[in-house]
């Protein structure tokens, strides 16, 4: 009776644990749901102009227009895109009348990389944007061909002159590049894998500790007279 006892409270425990988690994740989810509907509202909104002092704390996914002039000089950023393959984004620095600040303009393919665009004169829609692409493993730029490999703004501003600011555009501002406008896409939200992985654990738990009360009751039945 000890060890039926011990398995059943153990069982238990370890059910009522698992299971907590799964709900966790659940809550977890429709939280993360609400934040992506609201940073999806946020990026769809009518844009506005240029904000005097743009932060990441507090204009992240801003819609804004700007105009002014594409200034000639690229970095080539290197990207996959899904169904298409290899290419670059091609960030430039685009001048207002008071201030310089960083445009994504958008895809270009490998053959593409040396091609002329349209520079000038030109107005520009899309979102600013302070992207989180450096980590550990990050290759340094190839400066001597010109392939970055991540959206490192503060360097990328350094490079062309600009304030550390990026303006992803969703206009198009050449025939030649295909704008990749900012979306909920690539935020991450694994939290019902999560739960199902937890509460797959749970049933797995639950099925383990009947089957060890189950042959732990046996041999005290098959003992009757």
């Amino acid at each position: 009776m000890r060890r039926i006892l011990f398995l059943l409270i153990f069982g238990i425990a370890g059910l009522a644990i698992l299971v907590s988690l799964g709900i966790w994740q659940v809550q977890r989810l429709a939280w993360k749901q609400s934040v992506l509907a609201e940073i999806g509202s946020r990026i769809s909104a009518d844009p506005i102009d240029l904000p005097d002092h743009a932060s990441p704390d507090v204009d992240k996914y801003l819609p804004v227009t700007i105009a002014g002039e594409m200034e000639p000089g690229e970095i080539h950023v290197l990207v996959s895109v899904k169904q298409v393959g290899a290419g670059y984004r091609i960030i430039q620095s685009f001048s207002t009348e008071d201030r310089t600040i960083l445009v994504d303009r958008g895809f270009v393919p490998v053959t593409a990389k040396q091609g002329s665009r349209l520079n000038g004169p030109m107005e520009v829609t899309g979102n600013l944007h302070w992207p989180d692409e450096i980590d550990s493993y990050t290759p340094e730029p190839d400066i001597d061909d010109n392939i970055w490999f991540a959206r490192d703004v503060p360097n990328l501003a350094a490079a062309l002159g600009a304030e550390p600011i990026l303006l992803i555009a969703r206009s198009q501002t050449d025939p030649g590049i295909t704008p990749l406008p900012v979306d909920t896409a690539g935020i991450p939200n694994d939290h019902l894998q999560y739960a199902i992985t937890w509460f797959g654990l749970a049933l797995v738990w639950a099925a383990m500790t009947g089957y060890f009360l189950w042959r732990n009751r046996a041999p005290s039945e098959s003992d009757e007279p």
